[in-house]
């Protein structure tokens, strides 16, 4: 039901990781997420922690999804000299495909313990519906 849009995405995670690029101006090529159905909608969690809810943006345009979040250094700039730095600071954003089945008009958003959680249900006409079979009875002749 998602796809990613941005095949190159996860090349960029790894060769940052490999390369340890975890310091104070690397930014982060991507925000962790989880995506799974639950019955009746599907769930999607990314990992923001350190994010305010006011730094987080969410649309959706026909069936492509974009979050976009920015964690700002929690210290000001002024007389602080930085001993370490290995969060990383910047703006993150994700974008995700959408599958048609899916009612992107009743998508529910909470923020909880630096977890977004986005709950999409699937369309009605997308669920399975039991489809009745009309007997010898039922039948008409027609005459012309």
């Amino acid at each position: 039901m998602l796809m990613r849009t941005d095949p190159f995405r996860e090349m960029d995670r790894i060769v940052q990781q490999l390369s340890g690029g975890a310091g104070t101006w690397s930014k982060p090529s991507a925000m962790p997420m989880d995506a799974y159905r639950e019955r009746d909608v599907y769930v999607i969690a990314f990992d923001l922690p350190g994010v305010s809810t006011d730094a987080i943006d969410i649309d959706v345009e026909r069936n492509m999804l974009r979050v976009k979040a920015e964690r700002r250094p929690a210290a000001k700039t002024e007389n602080v000299q930085m001993e370490l730095s290995e969060r990383p600071l910047g703006v993150f954003s994700r974008q995700i495909v959408l599958a048609d089945t899916l009612d992107t008009e009743h998508i529910q958003a909470d923020y909880d313990a630096g977890v977004l959680t986005l709950r999409i249900p699937i369309a009605e006409r997308a669920k399975p519906r039991r489809i009745s079979i009309g007997g010898a009875a039922d039948r008409k002749q027609i005459s012309g």
